[in-house]
């Protein structure tokens, strides 16, 4: 197996910070396909004239990460699919290493690289897993005939999501020890406009729990989950009224906000205001 079985896909929105080192991180062999959830049509000539293998696709508006994810992961005609938050940087070896993880182990469906699970193997340089984190996730194609992540997840879950569907087809996942992928976390979008992020993250963070615990459990497990949250959210609303903290309120509000959203199965149609 070579290099060239391999293509990456990384999803953004407004990730300029931080998309160049990602980039950077990997061989200038490799192909990459970037979905950029709006229509700068700057920041696509920006990598065209930086990288020649770097493609780069304007989904034209927010959709987010599983419909963009969707759109790249059906692109790719390599046998293996990496795919990558932009706030991310590969190792040296990363892609050798899962390359012969692959070869060495042809049922699997996604592996993932090191992390705090990885703690668990004793001599072993590999663990089965439930699941993997979304930062980094390296994908075996023809497993999944081009049916990947649950569009209806905007943020959050959807990995999860994904890794417990094929668990339930009896997949196999695994992490590797010495497949290292450094990620800052929660870093991808500029941090301008912290409060409109929070805002988005709470928002979509409740709609996402909600929405998982009642496809995976059922209406009424999920809400017996997400109780607990939605009435700490009314209490700090109104805590930080009362203390004319406006940002916390805010941000409590937005979790609230999710929640009803969710249960009263809306879509997860809420989206942050950026410059």
């Amino acid at each position: 197996m070579e290099i060239k079985d391999i293509s990456v896909v990384i999803t953004t929105f407004k990730s300029e910070n931080k998309i160049y080192t990602c980039i950077d991180s990997l061989p200038k062999t490799i192909k990459i396909l970037v979905l950029e959830n709006s229509n700068d049509q700057e920041f696509k000539r920006k990598l065209s004239s930086r990288y020649s293998n770097v493609e780069c696709i304007l989904i034209g508006e927010n959709k987010g990460y599983s419909v963009a994810n969707n759109i790249g992961l059906s692109k790719i005609t390599s046998k293996y699919a990496l795919l990558l938050n932009p706030d991310t940087i590969v190792r040296k070896n990363s892609l050798e290493n899962f390359l012969n993880l692959a070869k060495n182990n042809s049922d699997f469906w996604l592996i993932g690289p090191a992390n705090n699970q990885t703690q668990k193997i004793n001599n072993e340089k590999i663990l089965s897993v439930k699941n993997i984190k979304g930062f980094a996730m390296f994908f075996n194609l023809e497993k999944f005939n081009n049916n990947f992540f649950d569009e209806s997840f905007f943020l959050y879950f959807e990995e999860i999501d994904l890794c417990r569907n094929i668990i339930k087809r009896n997949g196999k996942i695994y992490i590797c020890s010495n497949i290292v992928i450094d990620h800052d976390g929660a870093s991808s979008v500029d941090s301008k406009n912290k409060l409109s992020l929070e805002k988005n993250r709470n928002w979509h963070w409740m709609w996402s729990t909600f929405y998982y615990h009642k496809k995976h459990n059922g209406f009424l497990i999920a809400l017996l989950n997400i109780l607990p949250k939605l009435f700490t959210s009314l209490a700090k609303i109104f805590f930080f009224s009362v203390t004319f903290n406006n940002e916390k309120k805010e941000i409590y509000k937005s979790r609230f906000n999710g929640i009803m959203n969710s249960i009263q199965g809306k879509k997860s149609w809420y989206r942050p205001t950026l410059d």
